[in-house]
């Protein structure tokens, strides 16, 4: 099967945890704080909670899969996540990304063709499909996480399937930048529950056997990292899927600008303490931001009343907004703030 290689950067190295592709970054850094709604498991005693472990597993695990992957590359495999018991998978878009054919192998070892219902790689999530009844579906949590409690992650990391590893919620709200050209990955779940290449798609769960994420990405220790990986929570993966399943595609709100990280030079042009902000380098023309009066040189400081001190932050205020939202930008321009009302519009991703 295939596997991933990292690629060493200055700072940190972040790499799917899938099949697909190696993904690499400067840096990582973290969105805002929100509040966050503490499940009934973190209130365990944490004793009690590691003894549930093998109960959890023995629930979930015949919900998790593993999906065969052949591209014109060759082959690999990532993990998955069983949506519904009609047939409904749900996994990471750079999991599948380049399929020529797939497969998916469930926890009783049985193998059957799958194939891509609806695929989104903004937020790097995908929908694949089977020809199968009566399948075992997973339960995701209702509410967010909290720090502190445990979380089991399940999933196939280079070839071992139906591997479980443990940890706990490390944090909350991370990001992983995306040098501003592409999109990055926002408000995700940190965890030391061991995630390796292959885990990708797979769950993170709590001590009740619920989804609390679905498994993306992790820094490997050829960056001097130790177990710190990502999923995307299951808030996210519950909205974005259910738009997959409908209509193959997801509809995020659309700012219509190209930012860039504030560097030390830009912070000193602007008068700044220190770099902060997300430099708008283009205005897309008819875009929101070109309608409201944004422009190519605009410092976004301010975000729907969310302060904006990196691109991440901006993508991640963003995602919090649906097209036609009517939403306050804040900029320095010629060294004076100044508050714009954009009506964000909506982009069909997929």
């Amino acid at each position: 099967m295939g596997k991933l290689s990292a690629l060493v950067v200055p700072v940190a190295c972040v790499a799917v945890a899938g099949c697909g592709a190696t993904r690499t970054v400067t840096k990582t850094v973290t969105a805002p704080a929100s509040s966050i709604v503490a499940t009934t498991a973190a209130q365990a005693p944490a004793g009690e909670t590691f003894e549930r472990i093998p109960q959890v597993v023995q629930r979930v695990s015949p919900s998790i899969v593993t999906i065969l992957v052949r591209t014109a590359h060759g082959e690999a495999e990532g993990s998955g996540v069983i949506w519904e018991p009609g047939g409904t998978i749900v996994t990471n878009d750079h999991v599948v990304e380049g399929a020529i054919e797939l497969r998916v192998v469930f926890a009783s070892g049985a193998q059957v063709a799958a194939h891509v219902k609806g695929t989104d790689p903004v937020y790097d999530l995908a929908v694949v499909t089977v020809d199968k009844q009566g399948l075992p579906a997973a339960t995701f949590a209702t509410a967010p996480p909290q720090v502190g409690e445990v979380a089991i992650a399940i999933g196939s990391p280079l070839g071992f399937e139906n591997t479980v590893t443990a940890g706990i919620v490390s944090g909350l709200h991370r990001s992983i930048p995306s040098g501003g050209k592409t999109p990055g990955l926002v408000d995700l779940i940190q965890t030391d529950a061991p995630i390796s290449p292959g885990n990708s798609g797979g769950a993170l769960v709590n001590a009740d056997g619920d989804v609390i994420g679905v498994n993306v990405a992790y820094i490997p220790p050829a960056a001097q990292a130790v177990s710190i990986g990502f999923a995307i929570p299951a808030g996210t993966v519950v909205d974005d899927v259910r738009q997959l399943i409908a209509t193959g595609k997801a509809v995020h709100a659309f700012l219509g600008v190209e930012p860039t990280e504030v560097t030390p030079e830009i912070a000193q042009r602007f008068h700044l303490s220190s770099p902060s902000g997300a430099l708008v380098l283009q205005v897309v023309s008819g875009s929101a931001a070109a309608k409201a009066g944004l422009r190519s040189g605009d410092l976004i400081v301010a975000f729907g009343g969310r302060p904006v001190r990196t691109v991440e932050d901006l993508l991640a205020a963003l995602r919090h907004h649906k097209p036609g939202d009517r939403v306050a930008v804040t900029v320095i321009r010629d060294g004076k703030r100044k508050t714009l009302q954009v009506t964000l519009s909506g982009r069909s991703v997929g």
